[in-house]
């Protein structure tokens, strides 16, 4: 099967997803014929969402289940007719491999661009998840689309694209987890890791997006405070408050944050105690 033919199969799985304004459209992967479409988080958002198929039909989609820590969303969508890709084994993947990106980059509905793998592993200053990190050239509208490998079995989500053109893809292997053992434990924002000064300097998450019925809206946090540490630790790498939320589910959580003038200012950084369970959508599950 050549490569524009595997292609083909990969369009009439992959979808547009528009999130009501939130950060423009993204793609994502018909997972199942029952109505499971996997995306990226930061796709998915938390805003309304609809979806557009190969087809030029379109649905209204919900958010079943998300994990911001790779940046993995779950829809479900009541529709006939979807195609669903042909899952693959993230875990047999090699450095060398041929690999099929699909998606909606820029507004051109199923591009296609081709690559190799990379590296499999980490990207510094990203986290410490594993990412196929791959030459496919990918572009904003991309996220949330799928990576194949050249029989087309989808081996992973295409989540990033970082210096030097390389581009990132969550693991399929990750997928069945999210959908087999639902989300960790999560404090329902959306953050970015930001580099500070002063005598409180290092790193710090800076709080973009609030979910509401989550554990941050509840603990009265807002959209531009910075989140420096948890149970008295200061954060040393993007992972620190997952890693603390993981530590510390089914009990509270104390977590340090700066906001406003408090910046910089280590007598003025402030404290807030959340309890921390497995959350889906605002609910404790």
């Amino acid at each position: 099967m050549g490569v524009g033919e595997v292609g083909e199969r990969l369009r009439r799985s992959t979808i547009l997803v528009r999130n009501g304004g939130e950060s423009g459209a993204g793609s994502g992967v018909v997972w199942d014929a029952s109505g499971v479409i996997v995306t990226n988080a930061h796709v998915a958002g938390t805003g309304d969402l609809t979806i557009e198929f190969w087809d030029g039909r379109s649905a209204q989609a919900r958010l079943d289940r998300r994990d911001l820590r790779r940046d993995l969303a779950i829809l479900r969508v009541q529709s006939s007719g979807l195609e669903p890709a042909m899952p693959g084994d993230s875990g047999r993947i090699r450095v060398g491999e041929l690999v099929i990106a699909v998606g909606n980059p820029l507004g051109f509905i199923g591009a296609l661009s081709t690559g190799v793998v990379h590296a499999i592993g980490p990207y510094p200053g990203v986290g410490r998840q594993e990412f196929i990190q791959t030459t496919a050239r990918l572009a904003p509208g991309n996220s949330g689309g799928p990576l194949a490998d050249a029989r087309g079995r989808v081996i992973g989500i295409n989540t990033a694209v970082v210096s030097g053109g390389l581009g990132l893809a969550v693991p399929a292997d990750a997928i069945g987890r999210l959908l087999s053992f639902g989300p960790p434990a999560e404090l329902g924002v959306t953050i970015r890791p930001v580099r500070i000064r002063g005598p409180v300097g290092g790193i710090a998450l800076l709080v973009l997006g609030i979910s509401a019925g989550g554990a941050a809206e509840y603990a009265s946090l807002r959209v531009g405070d910075l989140l420096v540490g948890a149970d008295g630790k200061r954060f040393t790498s993007v992972d620190g408050l997952q890693e603390a939320m993981d530590r510390a589910e089914g009990r509270s959580l104390t977590i340090q944050f700066l906001r406003g003038n408090d910046r910089g200012d280590d007598e003025r950084k402030r404290e807030v105690t959340v309890q921390i369970m497995r959350y889906r959508m605002g609910v404790a599950a």
